[in-house]
């Protein structure tokens, strides 16, 4: 079982997404979306070849994997190189995610 490695980014999105849903629907929705994200990370950690490749496939990116977060509508994006889990974001399903993967290719 390998820790995944949070990129900055993916670090940033984890505590702005999880501000969110605490601004939207109180500190237990922000306690439970922050729990779920963590508990997505630890099955990452696990089964890291279990994500779904179909988001990379549509947007052209090599080995990048997607694995929801249960019960809200975003997931994490990461790359699994066998050795090492890097999660590079975290996306809600409204983002344009085809555009902010774009972005990070350029990064």
């Amino acid at each position: 079982m390998t820790r995944p490695n949070l990129r900055p980014q993916a670090e940033v999105d984890l505590v702005e997404r999880s501000h969110y849903y605490r601004d939207e629907g109180g500190s237990d929705l922000g306690e439970r979306f922050f729990d779920a994200a963590m508990t997505a990370l630890d099955a990452i950690a696990r089964m890291p070849g279990a994500g779904s490749p179909r988001v990379g496939e549509l947007c052209g990116i090599d080995g990048l994997r997607v694995r929801r977060i249960p019960n809200f509508p975003c997931g994490w994006f990461y790359f699994d190189s066998g050795d090492r889990v890097d999660v590079v974001r975290l996306l809600a399903d409204a983002q344009d995610i085809a555009a902010v993967l774009a972005d990070m290719e350029q990064e």
